[in-house]
């Protein structure tokens, strides 16, 4: 009798043992698990810049992931530069959405300011955006950044200021838009309608 009970104990103590240890060990969150397989961004999307005239970075996949995306080549002194409003008014519209607007302004056709502080006071003040707009930088040629150069490459190069790429959420399917389109067009709201 008393080797059973010693058995029993002896059983009792690793089985607790054993329970406690599971409990503190980390368990893999399914949710968790559930999150990283299905949010996804577009491969060329995988990168970060600094948001305008702040030391802040964006991650840009982050941002993205399995949204739809409008990306556009901004500048501040240029006859196209009005279309920041409509631009504004497409993200307040579509935002809940799940749509993401993205400026980089660029001075690739010398319409830019030269210093960022200056870029950032058209946009936010002059034209209240809200949306993330990205450190200035290139957005055609051999220096363009790696998110123009997969734009240029999948089908063209912004010949001028304010051309504007709409991506599908899985990043498979660009339509490209010349800087004569307004964001407020009706074929640009229908082809933004289609992607969400």
């Amino acid at each position: 009798m008393k080797r059973f009970t010693y058995l029993l104990t002896t059983l009792c103590s690793t089985m607790l043992l054993s329970a406690n240890v599971s409990a503190d060990s980390p368990q893999p969150s399914s949710q968790g698990a559930q999150t990283s397989a299905s949010s996804s961004c577009a491969a060329f999307l995988d990168h970060s810049f600094r948001k305008l005239h702040t030391k802040e970075s964006v991650d840009l996949c982050e941002l993205t992931a399995d949204k739809p995306v409008l990306i556009v080549n901004t500048a501040s002194n240029c006859g196209f530069t009005p279309q920041f409003k409509a631009l504004e008014a497409i993200h307040k519209k579509y935002k809940d959405d799940g749509l993401v607007v993205i400026g980089f302004p660029a001075d690739n056709f010398f319409q830019e300011e030269d210093e960022e502080k200056d870029t950032a006071e058209v946009c936010f003040v002059n034209y209240g955006v809200t949306f993330t707009m990205l450190q200035t930088t290139s957005v055609r040629g051999d220096d363009a950044n790696a998110v123009f150069k997969h734009l240029g490459e999948q089908t063209t190069s912004p010949k001028w200021n304010f051309y504007k790429y709409l991506v599908s959420k899985d990043g498979k399917s660009i339509q490209h838009f010349n800087s004569r389109v307004s964001p407020d067009e009706q074929e640009f709201i229908d082809a933004v309608e289609q992607v969400l």
